[in-house]
């Protein structure tokens, strides 16, 4: 959410952001968040003049009893019975105004990064760095769906008869190595001295209206019936809203997490679930890291986001490409994001495998997190990053690590998590 004072200062400034984004159809948001603005900024005007009107009916109450005016001060008196119920009825009126421009205000976009390329959608993305060379496998290149059913470590029948689609049974060596990469991945941002923090599966609305729109909530989110209460599509959210309506001291910035969880999301829409597959299903792993800082330092953090994700890519072996999202394709509380992606030897092309954001102030804004430096409190910035989301990793490293027999080579720095074991390899029927 930006700061209203860009739309009464310089609404230009906002629609041009706007139409940056493609998103022409809610230029008119800013004005009618202007208009309801200066609505509310009317009200507030007579409500304190009525406060003030008040305190000097009072002052007059008293000099007019101490006259023994008697008739007089019963007029006052009377009058300054009735000013309450004109400031109820305004104040009821100023908090209706208030939740229209607020549900406006989620509705238009953050403000981008000045750096973020100008394009209208994915299609014109841009590739930033390529780092390790694409696969070409000398054999026929089988699906990670193919590979698991045939060495009977990946079960989509059962998973569909059990819960429908979009789940799986990960079995044995399969399940293992998943194991393994979150263990890989909680030890190395541990290293990096982010704090390992294990969160609730469920957060309130509240919450969740402060890391996603509406639209986002009612295609991503699984509702708990009769509460108040969503599972989680990432940890991200339940580690950012620790710090809802709190404001934190610059001595203790920035504030580094990381969390490991079972995340579930609806993907109602375009992309669809898997009929068979691990690649985009209900419910999957994931390993997040989040970053609260001075607005000062967001970009050197979003930096060194970057390189983690990256490094943890390269010492799993996986070829990786980094792709920043252009103007179109960035949601509407990012100011600035990338995507790693992982090649696929078998359809010779990459696929995203984690997301890096920079949200700037925005989402600080809509959970009221603010920093205290001894004279003055602002709001954060806020970033999150994908660690690992270990299907997709396992996506690739099932793809990438293939052999003609069938097996598949587990990475070298996982080795150590799967008890020395360096394959997975298929049964051999007795």
């Amino acid at each position: 959410m930006i700061d209203i004072k860009l739309i009464r200062e310089n609404p230009e400034v906002v629609k041009e952001n706007i139409k940056k984004k493609f998103q022409n159809e809610k230029l008119p948001f800013v004005d009618e968040v202007k208009k309801f603005d200066s609505e509310w900024r009317n009200l507030r005007y007579k409500e304190d003049n009525l406060r003030s009107e008040r305190n000097k009916i009072s002052e007059e109450i008293n000099q007019t009893k101490k006259k023994k005016d008697e008739k007089k001060a019963a007029e006052l008196i009377k009058k300054a019975q009735s000013i309450p119920e004109e400031i109820a009825k305004i104040q009821e009126n100023r908090k209706a105004l208030e939740e229209k421009i607020r549900r406006l205000m989620y509705k238009i976009p953050n403000i981008i990064h000045k750096s973020v390329p100008i394009g209208k959608d994915a299609s014109q993305n841009v590739v930033r760095k390529v780092i390790g060379k694409p696969k070409t496998l000398k054999f026929d290149v089988k699906s990670h769906v193919e590979l698991g059913e045939k060495m009977g470590i990946l079960d989509f029948d059962t998973s569909a008869e059990v819960s429908g689609k979009g789940f799986y049974y990960m079995k044995g060596n399969l399940a293992l190595l998943n194991a393994a990469l979150i263990n890989f991945a909680r030890d190395y941002m541990v290293k990096e001295d982010f704090q390992y923090i294990e969160t609730p599966l469920m957060i309130k609305k509240e919450i969740l209206e402060g890391v996603y729109s509406n639209e986002e909530i009612n295609i991503m989110s699984y509702k708990i019936e009769g509460e108040d209460l969503y599972l989680i599509a990432t940890s991200e959210h339940p580690l950012i809203g620790q710090f809802i309506n709190k404001t934190l001291p610059k001595s203790e910035l920035p504030i580094k997490q990381t969390s490991y969880s079972m995340c579930f999301r609806r993907e109602i829409g375009s992309h669809g679930i898997d009929e068979k597959g691990i690649f985009r299903t209900h419910q999957f792993n994931k390993q997040e890291m989040i970053v609260i800082c001075e607005p000062s330092e967001s970009y050197k953090w979003y930096d060194k986001m970057l390189k983690y994700s990256t490094d943890i890519f390269k010492a799993l072996g996986v070829p990786i490409r980094v792709i920043e999202s252009c103007s179109g394709d960035l949601a509407d509380l990012k100011a600035k994001g990338c995507d790693i992606e992982a090649w696929s030897p078998r359809q010779k092309k990459y696929f995203e495998v984690t997301s890096l954001t920079n949200m700037e102030e925005a989402q600080a804004r809509r959970l009221n997190i603010k920093i205290d430096d001894g004279k003055n409190r602002y709001f954060a910035h806020t970033l999150n990053n994908t660690v690992i989301a270990t299907s997709r990793a396992l996506v690739a490293i099932m793809e990438n690590n293939q052999q003609k027999d069938g097996s598949i080579k587990i990475p070298k720095v996982l080795w150590r998590y799967m008890n020395g074991k360096k394959k997975i390899e298929v049964k051999k029927s007795k």
